[in-house]
């Protein structure tokens, strides 16, 4: 029995989920996803930055940017194509492009030009399976390894390997690992550009690890905008560690500078190259008129807080933050815990909870659509398991009762968040992305779509995949008893997180609520990828 108890044990159940799990369902036409894959294919089937030509191959996707040439008195300029100032006339060329930063179509590159070279002509589907392998699941595994490492400097191998688990599984880290968009590549480049930092200033690395500090959050920026707020962050820990001592606090600025100077150039010519301006995104340029108003006002549409916005972020049964994590409240109440284990990370937590709590609540909630989660969240998410696990060996000896519920709402997050993220597009009309959503379709036989389909078909390769995490799910009950969890209690705990999930939405009154479960539940049956006894047909595999 103590062999399956092993942390080996925990991390191979981790690893088989997400190399094994593939929720994908080429019906929705999936438009963060699509457009940065087309760009990967232009870039190498075209040659150029813009997709056009990939978009008269495969159709129009959504979540683009458009430029339009205009020719005025013999020369040009760049205007929007949609909108109050699109052109009504001169127009002499229009392009697309995706609005996203442009590091994930990059890394897509190299992947679908190998595949071109082992499949021919490359699927959609195939593209997207080995675009994620490689862009976002390995990446957010290496995350793990790096999130551990940095968990046992500070609490018990145990505890360590526990809560690196449950950040794996139990938060957004699983389903953006399982997407081929930023969010969760941002958190992998942010907190790396963190680690990288915390291991110079603990004396273990050389000064010039401040430089690879800076390749990392230029790379983080590169991938997503937002991410400039965690740099920001990871600026604060290095101010805060180097305080006072200047020189010290110049040479580290130096490299990072150093470090990111190449990637953070390389944006700035993209974005002189296609909308006109080194300073200029995609954003300026949106396709669509209806998603225009969301990004104007205040900072690239980020205003005053809307009390609606940050209350819904965090405890919406839908996709709040501590609805299907509650686990990470505990944070709060380890966080003069990590003040005392490291004061400049305790800068950084600061300075990372108001900056992203105020961007979560100042921008749009309704752009946040069809998502698991908060997604602009993700990037901060591994900072936050520190105090938590730091609060958990607190409990253990002063309060086992809170060291007990703690461990029912690990356990419970990961149930909660992994049976979402097998489904990972949550339509925004659905009333709890739990019990609205994934364990209705569960129940009436649409098991999760894993690659092994193109073999086994549903249910039996889907089945798997809830093994596996059913599995996990156990693992951790156990071990978290064998550091002192109540059994029953912990069980309690899972059964009033689940409870709550399906009160809140009918504490509300919405009559429509259970039509609009019903209707996002029948699009998401018609889409699905792997249906019951039929395999999925992935080219070249």
């Amino acid at each position: 029995m103590e062999r399956w108890l092993s942390p080996r044990v925990g991390f191979a159940l981790v690893a088989g989920l997400y190399l094994l799990s593939f929720p994908y369902h080429p019906g929705l036409r999936s438009p963060n996803e699509l457009c940065r894959l087309w760009q990967s294919r232009a870039f190498v089937d075209f040659g150029t930055l813009h997709i056009n030509g990939v978009l008269q191959q495969r159709g129009m996707v959504g979540d683009l940017s458009c430029t339009a040439v205009v020719n005025e008195n013999g020369a040009a300029r760049l205007a929007p194509c949609v909108g109050p100032d699109a052109p009504r006339s001169g127009v002499t060329a229009r392009w697309y492009y995706p609005s996203k930063a442009p590091l994930v179509s990059v890394l897509g590159a190299p992947v679908y030009w190998v595949l071109t070279k082992f499949q021919g002509p490359v699927s959609e589907v195939s593209q997207v399976l080995w675009g994620r392998l490689f862009v976002t699941i390995i990446p957010a595994l290496f995350l793990l390894v790096l999130l551990r490492r940095f968990l046992a400097a500070s609490v018990e191998a145990g505890t360590a390997d526990l809560f690196t688990l449950v950040y794996a599984l139990g938060t957004m880290a699983f389903s953006y690992a399982e997407s081929f968009m930023s969010h969760q590549l941002t958190a992998v480049l942010l907190f790396s550009s963190f680690y990288c930092a915390w291991k110079v200033e603990r004396g273990e690395w050389r000064v010039w690890g401040y430089a690879l500090a800076g390749l990392a959050a230029g790379a983080a920026v590169t991938a997503e905008y937002t991410g400039a707020l965690g740099v920001l962050c990871v600026a604060a820990y290095t101010v805060a560690a180097r305080w006072k001592k200047w020189g010290a606090l110049g040479q580290a600025v130096g490299l990072v500078i150093l470090g990111a100077a190449p990637l953070l150039g390389a944006l700035l010519w993209y974005h002189a190259a296609v909308f006109g301006g080194p300073f200029v995104s995609g954003y300026k340029f949106l396709n669509d008129a209806a998603y225009m108003g969301w990004h104007q006002g205040g900072f690239l549409g980020i205003r005053v807080p809307d009390l609606r916005a940050l209350g819904l972020s965090f405890f919406s049964p839908l996709r709040g933050l501590f609805a299907l994590s509650p686990f990470l409240f505990a944070g709060f109440f380890g966080a003069k815990a990590a003040r005392a284990k490291d004061q400049p990370f305790f800068v950084l937590l600061v300075v990372l909870l108001i900056t992203h709590a105020y961007f979560t609540s100042s921008f749009t909630y309704d752009s946040w659509g069809w998502t698991v989660g908060p997604r602009h969240l993700t990037g901060i998410l591994p900072f936050l398991i520190l105090p938590v696990a730091l609060a958990f060996e607190r409990w253990r000896v002063s309060a086992p009762l809170q060291a007990s519920i703690l461990a029912g709402l690990s356990v419970s997050s990961v149930l909660a968040t992994g049976l979402v993220a097998f489904i990972n597009y949550v339509p925004d009309d659905v009333s709890s992305s739990v019990w609205g959503l994934a364990v209705p379709m569960l129940a009436e036989g649409f098991w999760p779509v894993s690659w092994l389909a193109a073999w086994i078909p549903n249910p039996a390769s889907g089945a798997l995949l809830v093994g596996l995490l059913v599995a996990l799910v156990v693992w951790l009950s156990i071990r978290f008893r064998a550091l002192g969890a109540t059994p029953l209690l912990l069980g309690l705990v899972m059964v009033l997180h689940f409870g709550a999930l399906r009160v809140l939405p009918l504490l509300s009154g919405d009559a429509q609520a259970d039509a609009r479960d019903q209707g996002a539940k029948r699009l998401l049956e018609s889409v699905w990828l792997a249906p019951n006894g039929v395999p999925v047909p992935f080219s070249g595999m």
